[in-house]
């Protein structure tokens, strides 16, 4: 499988960051959507995005670094997990991830 998850970070200040999680990588369009699963402090801690033009990207904000994981659903049926540590920093105030080696696991593997 050639997928990557990947995020951005913006930094707002008062340790406080509005970021984005994305998909990279050749199978982009055999993936029929994803489902991202936050830290559970978060407000409806699972998501669904369906958008692909811009890699399924999730857009949220808060106030610090953690394990997210996606359930990346196939179109044929298959699903695969993948996980990130969201990354944010404050210096440089605004970056992105670039070719982070992620670990697909089977999705029955994860808790929420």
């Amino acid at each position: 499988m050639d997928l990557r998850l990947q995020n951005t970070w913006d930094y707002e200040g008062d340790e406080y960051w509005n970021w984005s999680a994305f998909l990279t990588g050749a199978d982009l369009p055999k993936v029929d959507f994803v489902e991202y699963i936050l830290h559970p402090t978060f407000t409806k801690p699972v998501r669904k995005i369906r958008e692909a033009s811009n890699g399924f990207r999730l857009e949220t904000a808060g106030w610090g670094s953690f394990d997210l994981k996606a359930i990346v659903h196939f179109k044929n049926g298959r699903e695969e997990l993948l996980t990130h540590e969201i990354e944010l920093r404050t210096s440089p105030k605004h970056g992105s991830t670039h070719d982070e080696s992620v670990s697909p696991m089977p999705p029955a593997s994860f808790s929420v």
